[in-house]
C-alpha cells in the first residue's frame, strides 16, 4: 500500500528522560518571530532566543515542542503547541518556547513524497529536512526528511537511525515507497556540537 503524504514533523520516540517532557528545556522566542510549529526544528538566534529552522548545514537548537505567553487579548497565560508569529498582537510579555534538545533523543519522521524510499542502505547515513507548511488549526508542523538530501556530510542535522515498519499496513510503514517513515537521531545539534563544544 502506498504512503499518504503527512508530515507531521519530528515526533519525539526516545530520550534520556520520561514523558510527556523528556527533560525539555525552556528557550525564549522574539515577540517579531516568524511562526513555528509543535515538530519543528529550530535553530538559536544572535539575541539567544529561538526561531523555525531554514533547511541547511547551519547547526539546529533542537525540536519545538509547544510554549507558552501572557495573551495581550485576555491578559491570561496560554499554553499553545505553536508560536502563531508576529506576536505583538498576540502577547504583551516574553514568549518561553519548549526544545527537546536531549542528544540521545530519537524521532519519527515521514520522508518526502518526490523520489524513492528511504531504504535500510541509508540506515546510518545523514539526511536534511523541509520545512514544509505548518497546520495553522492543529499548530502540527509540516516539516519531512528531505531523501534526496542523504548523504555523509557531517553537518547535516539529522542521523537515519532506522525505518518505521509495523503496524504493517500503516501509514509510513512501506518501506517500498516514498514518504514512508523513518527513524532519526540528532547529527548537528547545539548539544551535540561537531566541534566538542556544548
Amino acid at each position: 500500500m502506498a504512503n499518504t503524504f503527512a508530515p507531521f514533523g519530528f515526533a519525539q520516540s526516545s530520550g534520556l528522560g520520561s514523558a510527556p517532557t523528556y527533560e525539555m528545556k525552556t528557550r525564549l522566542i522574539a515577540l517579531t518571530a516568524s511562526a513555528i510549529y509543535l515538530n519543528d526544528p529550530v535553530t538559536s538566534q544572535s539575541d539567544g532566543t529561538i526561531a523555525q529552522s531554514a533547511p541547511g548545514t547551519t547547526q539546529i537548537a533542537g525540536i519545538f515542542a509547544g510554549c507558552s505567553y501572557i495573551s495581550a487579548a485576555t491578559g491570561q497565560r496560554t499554553w499553545a503547541k505553536n508560536w502563531p508569529g508576529s506576536g505583538s498582537a498576540l502577547a504583551n510579555t516574553t514568549v518561553s518556547g519548549l526544545i527537546i534538545d536531549d542528544p540521545n533523543a530519537q524521532f519519527i519522521v515521514q520522508s518526502g513524497n518526490a523520489g524513492t524510499a528511504v531504504t535500510e542502505a541509508d540506515v546510518g547515513a545523514n539526511i536534511n529536512f523541509a520545512i514544509g507548511t505548518g497546520n495553522t488549526l492543529t499548530g502540527l508542523s509540516g516539516a519531512y526528511a528531505n531523501q534526496a538530501t542523504i548523504a555523509v556530510t557531517a553537518t547535516l542535522p539529522f542521523r537515519i537511525r532506522g525505518l518505521v515498519t509495523n503496524p504493517p499496513g500503516a501509514n509510513g510503514t512501506d518501506s517500498a515507497s516514498n514518504g514512508n517513515w523513518i527513524v532519526v537521531g540528532f547529527n548537528n545539534v547545539d548539544t551535540k556540537s561537531l566541534t566538542g563544544i556544548v
